[in-house]
């Protein structure tokens, strides 16, 4: 066993084998505060992906403590062995939906050569670890790096077919992953300003039905319009408005899923007038139409 819980928890955690690797696919939604702690048995190499939610990962070892805050959209990579032991923080407005990645620091020197050299050459801090913990590069994802997590959490396959699903999504998370270390994509904002982004982001994601104008959000958090457009696609990897879409067929993705709400309340509810435009938008982005998500919660549940 790579992963060890060493805590109940009241979150979804999924563990799936996927030859060489070990998937947690996490999740929680609750009205409390969750800690959830964990272990690594031997040296392993970790990646992780932040669909949603706030998490304040605490890291113990050689009687040091770290904290690192992991936010939506984050991608993030690491080193650690057994002893180090690692608790994730989670609050419960803000669910957790993740994707971890681990595999053995020795199977790293079976991998193909082409994808050797990448850890060779980008992530060497990993390969060759000076402490117990190390923190690799993190990035925020791509659309595309978005949109394969949101697929794992959104399938519905089951049994043998579900796991050749999830084996092809997490291979797309880590190419990549691997593409952005390679474009080596930097950016130099200060913190003044990254905060500033995040307050928009925040402000955007709680009013995704009904979101301020790009003037009116840059007077809300400070920053002048062309900076603000220009900085929030450099630091997230996507436009605001299209940042807003994203979280508006989400939200309604999950309320003809989750909801009695008709595919017309759900386009009402989550911003859309015409229910021709939201009907294409949502078939652009899941590859199916609303109806057919409806559809498919109704005779789940017969």
């Amino acid at each position: 066993m790579l992963f060890i819980l060493t805590s109940a928890s009241i979150m979804t955690t999924d563990i799936i084998e996927l030859h060489d690797c070990i998937v947690l696919v996490e999740q929680s939604d609750t009205t409390k505060t969750i800690v959830q702690k964990c272990e690594i048995d031997g040296d392993a190499v970790g990646f992780a992906f932040y669909g949603s939610g706030n998490v304040e990962l605490e890291i113990k070892h050689n009687k040091q403590t770290k904290y690192l805050t992991n936010t939506t959209g984050l991608a993030i990579c690491f080193f650690g062995n057994q002893k180090v032991e690692f608790s994730h923080k989670i609050e419960p407005d803000k669910p957790l939906q993740s994707i971890s990645i681990f595999t053995k620091l020795k199977n790293l020197n079976s991998l193909p050569q082409a994808e050797r050299e990448i850890f060779e050459n980008y992530l060497p801090q990993l390969l060759n670890p000076k402490e117990h913990f190390v923190k690799g590069p993190s990035f925020y994802m791509t659309l595309e790096m978005q949109l394969a997590v949101q697929k794992i959490f959104n399938t519905s396959y089951t049994g043998n077919t579900r796991l050749l699903f999830l084996k092809s999504q997490v291979n797309e998370l880590l190419a990549h992953f691997y593409a952005l270390l390679a474009s080596d994509k930097k950016t130099d904002l200060s913190e003044i300003d990254k905060n500033k982004l995040f307050q928009a982001k925040e402000i955007v994601t709680t009013n995704y039905s009904t979101p301020p104008s790009i003037t009116q959000l840059s007077q809300m958090v400070g920053l002048n319009s062309n900076k603000l457009k220009k900085n929030f696609k450099e630091l997230f990897g996507i436009p605001v408005f299209k940042y807003v879409q994203e979280e508006r067929l989400n939200k309604a993705y999950e309320l003809l899923r989750e909801s009695e709400k008709t595919v017309q309340e759900s386009a009402w509810e989550v911003g859309y007038e015409s229910l021709s435009s939201f009907s294409n938008a949502f078939h652009k982005k899941f590859g199916m139409r609303p109806n057919d998500v409806k559809q498919q919660f109704f005779s789940n549940k017969s």
